[in-house]
């Protein structure tokens, strides 16, 4: 039987009860290697979403890893994951005192039966409660009305075809002024920005941060694209442990040339921290 379908070991990662953590656990078979059944409920036009991929991988690392916490993971996504079995092996390359770096990748088999890595990861951990409260920054939380105001999928007709499992487990408002491309008049200006949670009410953690920034629909939409955007790269960083309540995610294209674009986001907490920042290099589908 090849690995990646193969019964796990009864030695499991302990997470929460949301279904986001039971979905994104892994099993340890062996020190470094870890079994986990991609649920179809974190898909995208059938493929599983690259945040979700990459808090899965971000789980495992930080069972392999002496410290907890993700302070900068970077993702290439090499071939689209899809729902089933999977295995992710994890290395560490360097453990220190207050940072620890590894890498880790996640294999399917294909439907002739081979090997295939979907994604590889570099990243380094520490422990957020250790670092110095001190906070200099020109930043500011994004403008976005409240909650109430802003607007969820179940609020009119999908306007993408093809249907997003992902929608439903999670609580994504957007904001009115980036709900042109829902419309049918999108703003041409390559931004999106929207409250954002668990569905079930599970509060943020930086594992789920992991999530946010790819969550939200791609910048693409407001810009006048159609379609599904996939990630080439993607590298977040966690720069605090999120208060209680909902997040307000706001993420910026500036640049689209030769297909592809870029997408900066940023993550607030109910306490106007900003707690995560990303960047992805995505393809989009031209003409």
């Amino acid at each position: 039987m090849p690995e990646a379908a193969s019964a796990p070991s009864p030695s499991r990662v302990v997470t929460g009860d949301s279904e986001f953590d039971r979905d994104s656990a892994v099993v340890r078979r062996e020190p470094g290697v870890y079994d986990i059944d991609l649920s179809d409920g974190w898909t995208i036009f059938g493929a599983v979403n690259g945040g979700f991929l990459l808090a899965v991988l971000g789980r495992a690392l930080a069972d392999a890893l002496p410290h907890p916490d993700p302070f900068t993971i970077s993702a290439h996504y090499l071939t689209a994951s899809r729902p089933g079995p999977a295995v992710v092996r994890t290395e560490a390359v360097r453990t220190g005192r207050t940072l620890s770096t590894g890498q880790a990748s996640l294999f399917q088999y294909d439907d002739e039966g081979d090997e295939v890595e979907r994604i590889r990861v570099l990243a380094s951990y520490g422990d957020l409660a250790t670092l110095p409260d001190d906070v200099r920054t020109t930043a500011t939380p994004p403008a976005i009305p409240p909650l109430e105001q802003c607007f969820g999928p179940d609020d009119g007709p999908a306007p993408v075809d093809g249907g997003s499992a992902i929608a439903d487990r999670l609580m994504i408002k957007l904001d009115p002024a980036t709900l042109g491309w829902a419309l049918g008049a999108p703003s041409g200006k390559g931004q999106m920005r929207a409250w954002f949670g668990l569905a079930d009410g599970r509060d943020a953690d930086p594992l789920s941060l992991l999530l946010a920034v790819d969550a939200l629909p791609p910048t693409a939409f407001e810009i006048g694209l159609k379609g599904w955007v996939p990630t080439v790269e993607l590298t977040v960083h966690v720069r605090h442990r999120p208060a209680p309540g909902p997040l307000r995610v706001s993420v910026t294209t500036r640049n689209l040339a030769g297909g592809f674009l870029e997408e900066d986001a940023e993550v607030w907490d109910s306490e106007d921290r900003l707690v995560a920042q990303s960047r992805q290099l995505a393809r989009v589908r031209l003409g």
